[in-house]
């Protein structure tokens, strides 16, 4: 093998991060493989144009024949598994898209990856390993006073994304109990930081928020989340990539619980800070019809992780959120070049009909 990385889904939010997070402190290749579909965006690794480390190959994931002719030619000793449809909203208007990705393509990566596996030698196959990034919305959802998820929560999906997420997990796990693939699978919380696309709700509020438009939160606000700032995530996937043990799953969280309405009105006060205006963008939110199945709190017990491999999040909300309203400032450039006809035509389809209290 190759000293070299297979990472699918390398240019979408939290696959851009991890290869410029690696890339930072390593010498290793990494071939990124993604359809660059409207999340996937290449323009995320441009400071990476030149770099004899980093190969862009668009490709879909189910075609088998290209996934077995770049496992066969790069020779990776992992693959790290981003590549998922994402967006629960996208997932309740067109399931079909989440079901053919998600499960369907991680079958095929599975099975390719398994083929070339098998035929490594003895000392490769031992050293190789597929980890698949997962989401604690497998888990369902909790109520207020429930026990954060840990590991051993039973699987209970409420959304069409959820579901789609939770059968590439079951996948993964049997491709380790039945043929004895080195996998690795981690569920993380609710991710947020550069380059996130903005159909998400934390750039979404900063983008509507700079421009004076109407900060859509869905029913009351009180649905709570964790949230991981993406570099302590990519952190967490590379101390299990090196330490994890075979065949076992590691909750990744922020230990950042907090409501949605409290998100908007930290970001709402940051930008009055960093760009006043007349008025405050509080004034912006406006309440809209919940989205069918929403769960209202998820929350991740990472004990696993720090007690097993020795990580924790280093990074809480509000120091995170300050870092990604400055982000997204600085960046207004990267904005306007995903903000294209077809995302446009989204957020109107989403939020256009939904009635507003």
């Amino acid at each position: 093998m190759n000293p070299c990385i297979f990472v699918t889904g390398g240019a979408g939010f939290i696959g851009s991060n991890f290869i410029l997070n690696w890339l930072s402190t390593s010498s290793e290749k990494v071939l990124n493989f993604d359809l660059l579909t409207y999340a996937g965006n290449a323009q995320n690794l441009v400071s990476l144009e030149g770099d004899d480390r980093y190969t862009l190959v668009r490709g879909d994931l189910c075609d088998g024949d290209l996934l077995r002719e770049l496992l066969q030619t790069h020779r990776p000793r992992a693959i790290l598994h981003f590549a998922a449809e994402s967006h629960v909203d996208r997932s309740i208007t067109g399931p079909s898209a989440f079901i053919r990705t998600n499960i369907e393509g991680t079958f095929q990566l599975l099975e390719q990856a398994r083929a070339y596996w098998d035929g490594l030698n003895a000392e490769d196959k031992q050293q190789f390993r597929f980890l698949h990034v997962s989401t604690d919305e497998v888990y369902g959802s909790l109520g207020p006073d429930d026990p954060a998820f840990s590991e051993e929560t039973p699987y209970a999906p409420n959304s069409p994304y959820a579901a789609s997420k939770a059968g590439s997990d079951h996948l993964a796990r049997a491709w380790f109990h039945t043929y004895g693939m080195p996998v690795l699978t981690t569920n993380c919380s609710n991710n947020y930081g550069p380059y996130q696309f903005p159909e998400k709700l934390i750039p979404l509020m900063i983008l509507n928020a700079l421009e004076g438009k109407p900060l859509p939160v869905y029913g009351d606000g009180q649905n709570v989340r964790d949230w991981l700032y993406v570099t302590d995530h990519c952190d967490a996937i590379r101390v299990v990539l090196e330490r994890g043990k075979l065949g076992e799953t590691y909750n990744v969280g922020g230990n950042s619980e907090r409501k949605n309405l409290d998100i908007v009105h930290q970001i709402c006060d940051l930008l009055d800070e960093l760009r006043p205006a007349a008025t405050s963008r509080r004034e912006l939110i406006r309440y809209v019809t919940d989205r069918p199945g929403h769960d209202r709190r998820y929350a991740i017990n990472a004990s696993k992780l720090r007690r097993e491999l020795g990580w924790s999040p280093t990074i809480q909300v509000e120091q995170g959120l300050r870092r990604t309203v400055e982000w997204y400032l600085a960046h207004m450039d990267w904005v306007e070049s995903v903000r294209t006809g077809s995302y446009r035509e989204w957020i109107e389809q989403n939020y256009g009909n939904r009635s507003i209290g």
